[in-house]
């Protein structure tokens, strides 16, 4: 099983409601993956029985005097999201400088970090040409399919 089958493998998993899956190949080889665990939370409501009516005070919120309401001006960005599962690398090695910093200038096509899946290390490419606004991962922070890593704009 070579790379592309295993990335496209990764990418239809992502895309599916599966959430682990294991196979073993004829060759010994065997590829396991399990989504992270996202645990939702069902509150049930409790049924009170009294005797007498029960009567439930409603409080409505007051407007505070002179309270400034602030819009953010929210702004068009492209991102560029991981493209897999698998850790975030800011730069080649640890003692190296990282591929982009906030405010760089890049192009498209440009490599702006790698994201290592099972063992590999995967040069991530720039989409878009822009510049860094941000970067929303820290190095070394685990990505998952489809996770924003940069905001270009």
């Amino acid at each position: 099983m070579d790379y592309k089958d295993i990335k496209k493998l990764m990418d239809d998993m992502g895309n599916s409601k599966l959430e682990e899956l294991e196979i073993e190949f004829p060759d010994g080889v065997k590829i396991s993956m399990k989504k992270s665990e996202k645990r939702e939370v069902i509150v049930e409501p409790h049924v009170i029985e009294a005797s007498a009516p029960i009567s439930v005070p409603v409080v409505k919120p007051q407007e505070e005097k002179g309270m400034v309401t602030i819009e953010k001006k929210e702004e068009n960005y492209k991102v560029i999201k991981s493209p897999m599962v698998g850790t975030f690398y800011a730069s080649s090695s640890p003692d190296k400088e990282p591929y982009v910093k906030v405010g760089d200038k890049i192009s498209k096509g440009q490599v702006v970090c790698i994201v290592e899946a099972m063992k590999l290390m995967n040069e991530i490419e720039s989409e878009f040409d822009g510049e860094i606004v941000e970067i929303c991962v820290k190095n070394e922070d685990v990505v998952e399919y489809g996770t924003p890593l940069f905001k270009i704009r």
